[in-house]
């Protein structure tokens, strides 16, 4: 890998991991309608500022279905339940469960006949589901009322990417930034009526309102190009070692900044899930470090 690559791989998972020190910060005064939105809207006009600049446009309005499709399972749904579960969730225990949403894709592209069934990748499956149950088996014992629920919103939040990616798969019709440009304008359309349905939680801070700019233009609308950018110039198998990095960076942003403790069993199930994911999507470090061929 070419060192700008791989600079560019760690900038990305410093990026989203932040967002979950990010949603930390707004969800407990925002709630959830607003952060979703605030984060979607404002990641919509700085890639339609972008694709204006870049002559990036057409296409949108007809594959509307495509991205309204898109747009709910890939955007407004899980960055809703995420934010939801981010006013109880710490940064590493959000960033690790949205780890296991390669878990989910290979599960869902089984049952609908896309992927194979293998022994190894299965084996990863059950890990990381043991994993999930080591991190939060005490928190869960002691509050079950308190931590259910967002435990099971981002579980289901990390399902949903997995909708989406085999949606794409099997759907796509536009380039990965008319995708994602398209998509975002169409959570914005889907979120907007939650706004009536969950207010504000507290009086909107300065610190708050940061947090969810940041999250709509720099851990979207400057992530997703410069994801898109990895995948093409060191292939999928490589980009998806960001999956393993932003844990790594949501837990250091998240001490670092909100004083969150670790514990030696959240660590042990961290690592537990994350190699239950590695193992799970074939992913090989072979496959960071190989140095790919010229064209």
């Amino acid at each position: 890998m070419a060192i700008a690559d791989a600079l560019r791989l760690l900038l990305l998972s410093a990026i989203w991991g932040g967002s979950f020190l990010l949603m930390r910060i707004a969800a407990p005064i925002l709630g959830l309608a607003y952060v979703a939105e605030g984060r979607v809207l404002s990641a919509s006009l700085f890639l339609f500022v972008l694709a204006l600049f870049r002559k990036r446009s057409g296409g949108l309005l007809r594959n509307w279905r495509y991205l309204l499709t898109m747009g709910f399972f890939n955007v407004a749904l899980p960055f809703s339940l995420f934010a939801y579960a981010a006013a109880t969730l710490s940064t590493s225990q959000l960033s690790v469960l949205n780890a296991t949403a390669p878990i989910w894709a290979y599960a869902i592209g089984l049952a609908l006949g896309l992927e194979r069934l293998d022994f190894k990748r299965l084996c990863g499956m059950v890990t990381a589901f043991c994993g999930v149950v080591l991190l939060f088996w005490g928190v869960l014992a002691a509050s079950p009322d308190q931590f259910l629920l967002p435990v099971i919103g981002s579980l289901s939040a990390a399902f949903s990417y997995g909708i989406a990616t085999n949606y794409a798969k099997a759907n796509a019709r536009l380039a990965p930034f008319e995708t994602a440009h398209g998509s975002l304008w169409a959570a914005s359309l889907l979120l907007l009526p939650m706004l009536f349905l969950w207010p504000v939680k507290q009086v909107p801070t300065a610190e708050s309102l940061i947090a969810v700019v940041g999250l709509g233009i720099v851990c979207t609308g400057v992530a997703f190009p410069l994801y898109y950018r990895l995948i093409r110039d060191i292939g999928a198998s490589s980009a998806l070692t960001v999956t393993f990095l932003n844990p790594v960076f949501a837990t250091l942003w998240g001490a670092l900044y909100l004083a969150e403790a670790v514990t030696p069993q959240q660590l042990l199930g961290m690592a537990v899930i994350l190699a239950g994911t590695a193992l799970a999507t074939g992913f090989r470090v072979g496959d960071l470090v190989r140095r790919r061929k010229p064209a």
